[in-house]
C-alpha cells in the first residue's frame, strides 16, 4: 500500500479494553497503513440516553427497546461520521473484533480508485448473504448484497455519505448496522467487496449486547406494523418509509 493515501482510519475501542487494542495493533502492523483508535462511547457509562434515542416510540415501532450497548455502538459510529465530514476525505471504519485478510491492502486501493462506484463499501459481515456480481475487479468482486449481512466490524464511507448517514441519524431506533442496509431511509449505495478482505476475531463484544432478544411475532408484529403504518402516513420523516 501506498504511504500516503487519500484516507483516514478509525478502530472504535473502549478505552479500557486494552486486550482487544492489543490484538487490533497486531492485525494492523501488518499492513501499511497509518489509523489510530477512536475511544468508542460507553452506553452503560451513559447517566442518560441520548434525547435522539426516544424509548417509547422505538419500542413500538420496533418491537423491542435498544440497549444502552447499541446505543454507544450508534453513537461511537456517528463520531466517525462526523470525522469523516469534518476532514471531507474517505475514512475506513473498523470495531475492535477483526482479522486482516491477505487481500486487505489490494482491495482498498482498489476501492479508492473506483469511488464514483459506491457511497459506502462494506468489508466484512456476519452472516454469509446472496448478492448481485456488479463487477468483477483483480482480488475481489464489486457485490450488492440481497440479504443482510449485519456486523460493522469494518466499511468505508465517503464524505457525501457520511454527511447523509448523520442528517438521518436525528433519530436513534435500531443498531447501527441494520441502518446501514436501511437503503429506503438513506439512499445510499451501499455494496459490498467479497470474497470480504476482513473477518472476524468472534471475541465477545464490548459495545453491542442482545441478550436474549428473540424475533417479534404474532400479535405484537401485528401492533408493530400498525404503528408503522401510522407513523409513515403522518410523520415527515418516517422511520421505516416504503
Amino acid at each position: 500500500m501506498e504511504a500516503k493515501l487519500p484516507l483516514q482510519v478509525f478502530v472504535i475501542s473502549l478505552e479500557r479494553s486494552t486486550e482487544r487494542r492489543r490484538r487490533v495493533e497486531e492485525q494492523l502492523n501488518k499492513t501499511g497503513i497509518q489509523w489510530q483508535f477512536l475511544n468508542a462511547v460507553d452506553g452503560y457509562a451513559l447517566s442518560a440516553m441520548p434525547s435522539s434515542y426516544k424509548q417509547s416510540k422505538v419500542k413500538r415501532l420496533q418491537g423491542y427497546e435498544l440497549t444502552p450497548g447499541e446505543i454507544g455502538c450508534f453513537l461511537s459510529h456517528i463520531k466517525t461520521w462526523n470525522l469523516c465530514v469534518q476532514n471531507n476525505i474517505t475514512t475506513l471504519v473498523f470495531e475492535d473484533d477483526f482479522l486482516v485478510g491477505d487481500k486487505f491492502e489490494s482491495v482498498i486501493d482498489d476501492l479508492l480508485k473506483i469511488v464514483d462506484q459506491w457511497n459506502l463499501a462494506r468489508l466484512s459481515g456476519i452472516y454469509e448473504t446472496q448478492h448481485q456480481i456488479l463487477q468483477k475487479r483483480s482480488d475481489y468482486d464489486l457485490v450488492k448484497n440481497l440479504g443482510e449481512p449485519c456486523g460493522t466490524a469494518a466499511y468505508m464511507i465517503q464524505p457525501s455519505a457520511a454527511k447523509i448517514l448523520l442528517e438521518n441519524a436525528s433519530d436513534i431506533y435500531e443498531p447501527v448496522d441494520h441502518y446501514l442496509e436501511h437503503y429506503s431511509k438513506h439512499g445510499l449505495r451501499c455494496l459490498a467487496a467479497k470474497p470480504y478482505p476482513i473477518g472476524l476475531a468472534h471475541t465477545k463484544s464490548t459495545i453491542t449486547d442482545r441478550p436474549g432478544r428473540l424475533p417479534v411475532k404474532g400479535l405484537r408484529k401485528t401492533i408493530r406494523s400498525i404503528c408503522r403504518f401510522i407513523d409513515r402516513y403522518t410523520s415527515p420523516s418516517p422511520w421505516f418509509p416504503t
